[in-house]
């Protein structure tokens, strides 16, 4: 069950409807998602002969795995009626962090555990400033996001750490495989089915949908609405912060510009999948469809030498678009 704006309950995203499941599937925003982004493979597959490589189609996995994880968490706090702005300095600072750490003698391991529960910190933060204080998520995230990067900057001096004695075993988690699958499609996944089945199937996740539905409502049906933004807010900054461990270890270095506009890239795929700025709905699997037909639209402007700056203008057009059409459902429920 979910509770609606105005306070009643209704049925769950995987509630039976008395629907035809055909037509279910049909209606389905992933269902949508799931055409359109075959659509764009077959066209760029005659538009260009590289689309479809084995070299290119890894490429564009391992670039949307990694900021997948960090959706994954954007869709649970958008689904509990918060924002965050600061995911993509979270992930840098997480990447640095961990690095300076190393280059000072801390064991990687170590090191990275250590950056993530300061990124775990940062996002408790946040949740008590929203819960105790009484401050918007978007102002607490936007002022974590500047502070977060000025942090980067100032423990790098503006240029990217080389990490180039990392352990063998530890650029593992970011460069290596198992049989013929990238270990970083391997966490991806992980964290996709879990959470993915913690928000469909357990009663604690169940209160995020509640909590953003209708927070007064949930508060009187006994709900501690300020303990579900609290954990969906310090959740959020984790995944970044784990994104950002597994960045590290990919590249062999600490960037300080590191994710630089990811929290537009991670909100459009949120949104673009389902998940409603005023909270109360979304996905796990529309989410990481939308961080899909992202990469695709990405490396296929890439392949067809647009310039850049139209990239820009396309991928910003393209959350406009899927924010107007949240607005529009919004106010057609409404």
């Amino acid at each position: 069950m979910s509770i609606s704006q105005t306070g009643s309950v209704a049925a769950p995203p995987d509630a039976p409807t008395g629907k035809p499941l055909w037509r279910s599937l049909l209606r389905a925003r992933e269902t949508g998602l799931i055409i359109i982004i075959a659509a764009l493979f077959i066209t760029m597959s005659l538009a260009s002969p590289y689309f479809l490589t084995v070299a290119n189609v890894r490429a564009m996995a391992m670039a949307f795995a990694v900021e997948s994880i960090v959706v994954v968490g954007m869709t649970i706090l958008l689904i509990s009626g918060g924002i965050d702005l600061s995911v993509g300095s979270i992930t840098a600072l997480a990447m640095v962090l961990a690095g300076w750490l190393f280059l000072s003698g801390v064991d990687p391991w170590t090191a990275s555990a250590l950056a993530v529960l300061v990124c775990m910190g940062i996002g408790a933060a946040m949740g008590l400033c929203v819960t105790r204080i009484g401050l918007h998520h978007f102002i607490v995230s936007l002022a974590v996001m500047v502070i977060a990067r000025g942090l980067c900057l100032l423990m790098t001096g503006g240029r990217p750490l080389g990490l180039y004695t990392l352990p063998p075993e530890f650029k593992f988690i970011g460069q290596g495989s198992i049989g013929q699958i990238p270990v970083v499609i391997a966490i991806f996944a992980v964290v996709v089915v879990v959470f993915d089945f913690l928000l469909r199937r357990t009663v604690m996740f169940r209160k995020v949908f509640y909590t953003g539905s209708n927070p007064k409502a949930a508060a009187y049906s006994g709900i501690r609405t300020d303990r579900v933004i609290f954990a969906t807010t310090t959740l959020c900054a984790t995944l970044a912060a784990i994104a950002g461990i597994i960045s590290m270890a990919r590249f062999g270095s600490a960037q300080p510009t590191f994710g630089i506009g990811m929290e537009l890239n991670v909100i459009a795929a949120a949104v673009i999948g389902g998940a409603s700025l005023s909270g109360g709905s979304g996905t796990i699997l529309g989410a990481i469809l939308g961080a899909i037909l992202l990469s695709v639209v990405s490396s296929s402007l890439a392949l067809l030498n647009v310039s850049v700056y139209w990239q820009d203008i396309i991928r910003g057009s393209i959350l406009l678009a899927a924010v107007v059409f949240d607005h529009y459902l919004v106010k057609k429920r409404s």
